[in-house]
């Protein structure tokens, strides 16, 4: 990184928050983890914005301090601060935030940001994971650790200056210039990747800026205590990974339902409920994913087009929430489908046999009355 930067080139102050999401159990309880975690300070809070009152959380999230750790970047020791934020729906979102060196260029900020992103930060959000999970555990229905995550990352600019020192606009950014930081590309892109890969730029006021990827962030906020975009996407990217986790459970399930069936027809059940328990066990999964896309959709419910609503459904967009969304949809018709079928056959099973038995206690009514003869 070069300390000479451009005449051309906006220099930035900024920082980079690093984002690794784990689902470490079927849902956690926010008033008993804020209880666990009063030590430390822990806030509730919810986005602060004026229009940030048609966005709806009934259960906002717990976020705690969690310390701080040393990393490297580009060779040199760096002191990160380390926080968590934890949703009732199961997720804790452990984030990493590193302050860039003052009055970087561009360029320069978007090479570092490269480095920041070659950090292992899987051991060191791992590490800060687990410690914080010995702290809640108590407040975690049903515990387990998933293999899946959500990592993401949002560069936070407060200020953009010119080589004289005076303001420069976010609208001036270049196409290039973002794609370089957002997508870490040493080659300039292409006009068409630019826009298959960018989001649209979206704005509030004239002097700040929400770029997306499907993997990290712009977000340019000269206000430094207004964190009400960053807010919105990690809730987005744990909503996300929900659907995900759902989504490998159904895939994991709904191959299984074919061996279930035929261990099941193999088997021998009095009137007809040899599918019993397959029966439950799939009324059981259809029940569980009705409540669990429930409970995501309901943390958090936009009522107006504001520039936060328009942030968050552009992540959601950008994240292809709807695909996930869509493949759980058809897994579920598979299992309401297999459903269907086996109580189907299950029922006309059962009415075979009480015909059955209604003949052979007919037959049996009549040889009697034959004998008494």
């Amino acid at each position: 990184m070069s300390p000479f930067p451009d005449p051309t080139e906006p220099r930035v102050h900024g920082e980079a928050v690093v984002y690794r999401l784990f689902d470490v159990g079927y849902g956690i309880a926010l008033d008993r983890a804020f209880d666990l975690l009063a030590s430390s300070a822990p806030e509730r809070r919810l986005p602060s914005r004026g229009e940030a009152q048609t966005i709806q959380i009934p259960n906002p999230p717990v976020t705690v301090s969690v310390g701080s750790e040393s990393v490297e970047i580009a060779g040199r020791p760096v002191e990160v601060e380390l926080s968590a934020r934890v949703f009732d729906f199961g997720v804790v979102s452990l984030r990493a935030r590193v302050a860039a060196h003052v009055g970087l260029g561009w360029n320069s900020f978007a090479a570092w940001g490269a480095a920041v992103g070659s950090v292992p930060w899987n051991d060191v959000l791992a590490r800060a994971r687990d410690r914080f999970l010995s702290r809640i555990a108590p407040a975690v229905d049903q515990p387990g650790v998933s293999n899946l995550t959500e990592d993401y990352t949002v560069f936070r600019v407060h200020q953009l200056s010119n080589a004289t020192g005076e303001p420069f606009a976010p609208a001036d950014l270049q196409d290039g210039e973002i794609s370089r930081l957002l997508l870490g590309e040493p080659r300039p892109l292409s006009a068409a990747a630019r826009k298959d890969l960018l989001s649209p730029r979206l704005s509030y006021f004239e002097d700040d800026l929400v770029v997306l990827t499907w993997a990290s962030a712009l977000v340019v906020e000269p206000v430094r205590e207004d964190t009400d975009v960053q807010y919105v996407l990690e809730f987005a990217n744990a909503q996300l990974l929900e659907l995900r986790w759902y989504d490998a459970i159904l895939d994991s399930e709904v191959p299984a339902i074919q061996t279930r069936f035929l261990q099941a027809r193999q088997g021998f059940r009095l009137l007809g409920r040899r599918y019993s328990q397959l029966l439950e066990m799939l009324q059981r999964r259809v029940a569980d994913s009705v409540e669990l896309v429930e409970r995501v959709e309901n943390s958090l419910k936009v009522t107006d087009d504001v520039f936060l609503a328009r942030v968050y459904a552009q992540a959601l967009q950008e994240f292809r929430e709807r695909t996930w969304r869509s493949g759980i949809e058809r897994k579920m018709a598979i299992v309401r489908g297999a459903y269907d079928m086996l109580n189907a056959e299950s029922l006309a099973r059962r009415s075979e046999m009480l015909e059955l038995i209604i003949v052979v206690l007919i037959t049996f009514e009549i040889v009697l009355t034959l004998l008494r003869r």
